[in-house]
């Protein structure tokens, strides 16, 4: 696992230099610093490779588990909602890099139906962790406002991340303006405003978009030690 995540994190900084065009075998044997052939031992396709950017971008998006202990013992909120969403673009600005990398696969799966199976799950995995989280968590909304969020998290970092428009505002105000205004009026189990809720692909029938449930019976120690278990699984990451 050790040399795996290593020339993942040499694929990493070649796609960084180079973009997912200079992104090859040789170009990852290199920069990690191994003999030829080794990435393709571990990586048989150019899909699995991108693949495998994918999760480890995830991996170092992981959380700290002190913060999230610190999250966790507080009671739910719509401000503890906020504070986790600033902890998620907290993260996944504090390394820019992995964020424009994992904008920048998402892209090249367009074009890579291989790349797009295997990093499509890699991101709807991320998404049903998070909502799972909901579920331990207690906190307004459901699955939707987690999509809602996805969505919304997702065009801030771009801008941030990217080419922005320069609108003015300071993102802290932005991410209270968005869990605010997207999630205040949620009640705790929600639903999309349709009449059926199809579940994402990869994900068994009736789960993908499962509401989120209150927490109301285990101790809230115990409660807490859950919502930091499940955490650690979700990354939210673009």
């Amino acid at each position: 696992m050790e040399r795996r995540a290593a020339l993942a994190d040499a694929g990493l900084r070649v796609l960084a230099a180079t973009g997912a065009r200079g992104l090859t075998h040789r170009a990852v044997d290199a920069e990690a610093g191994v003999p030829i052939g080794t990435t393709s031992n571990y990586f048989r396709s150019r899909d699995a490779l991108l693949g495998a950017l994918g999760e480890r971008i995830m991996e170092r998006f992981a959380p700290d588990d002190r913060v999230l202990a610190e999250l966790a013992a507080r009671e739910p909120s719509l401000e503890l909602f906020t504070d986790y969403v600033r902890y998620i673009v907290e993260r996944t600005t504090r390394q820019p890099e992995l964020t424009r990398a994992l904008i920048e696969l998402r892209l090249e799966a367009v074009r890579r139906p291989g790349l797009a199976r295997i990093l499509g799950e890699t991101l709807r995995r991320g998404y049903r962790n998070d909502v799972a989280f909901h579920a331990v968590s207690g906190l307004p909304g459901g699955a939707f406002e987690v999509a809602l969020l996805h969505y919304a998290v997702d065009g801030l970092l771009l801008d941030m991340l990217t080419t922005s428009i320069d609108a003015g505002f300071d993102p802290d105000e932005v991410v209270s303006a968005l869990v605010t205004r997207l999630v205040a009026a949620a009640p705790s189990q929600s639903s999309p405003p349709s009449h059926s809720s199809p579940p994402s692909r990869g994900s068994p029938p009736g789960q993908a978009h499962r509401p989120a449930a209150v927490v109301t019976g285990p101790p809230k120690r115990e409660a807490a030690k859950r919502k930091t278990r499940t955490a650690k699984k979700s990354t939210s990451a673009p």
